[in-house]
Parts: structure tokens; C-alpha cells; sequence
């Protein structure tokens, strides 16, 4: 995947994220995780390697939110991303 997809892929999944912060089923902390990063998709600047990273470690905290538990599709798709995030953030 190109940089410019990755950035577009981020962006897209932000949006997801701002949209479940609105709702109040969503307990507060949620996406601490990504927000400690300081990886923002209009960040360009920042290597691949950290925009790849990012988009692992939202993508574990959006699919626990749609979890039902750790063994439903979004759980185990939630399990995956954390393992991409951890491999991910060795490479940074």
C-alpha cells in the first residue's frame, strides 16, 4: 500500500472513530491508546512505518468497541489488528 492510501485508509478510519466518541455506549478511554501516538492522518510528515502503526493500534480500538466479546468476528479481527500494531511499532 502507497503512503497517500494509508493516509486516506487513516483519515476514513478517524472518521469511524469521531463517530463512535459521539456515542454514549462507548466507555470513556477507549482510544486513549491512538491518541497517546500523535499520528494524526493530516500528520504527512510522519514516516509510514508510524501511519501504519496508527491505523493497527485504531483499528484494535474500533473493533473492540463492535465486539460482542473476544471470540465474535470483531473480536477476533480486534485480537489480529493488536498483533499487527505490536509487529508494526518494532519496525518504527
Amino acid at each position: 500500500m502507497h503512503k497517500d492510501e494509508l493516509l486516506e485508509l487513516h483519515e476514513q478510519m478517524v472518521a469511524i472513530m469521531e463517530y463512535f466518541r459521539e456515542s454514549e455506549d462507548v466507555p470513556e478511554g477507549t482510544f486513549d491508546t491512538y491518541d497517546q501516538l500523535d499520528v494524526d492522518p493530516s500528520h504527512v510528515h510522519k514516516s509510514k512505518s508510524e501511519h501504519k502503526h496508527a491505523v493497527f493500534v485504531l483499528g484494535n480500538s474500533l473493533a473492540t468497541v463492535m465486539s460482542e466479546d473476544e471470540f465474535s468476528e470483531a473480536g477476533r479481527i480486534g485480537k489480529r489488528m493488536k498483533e499487527l500494531a505490536d509487529d508494526a511499532e518494532q519496525k518504527i
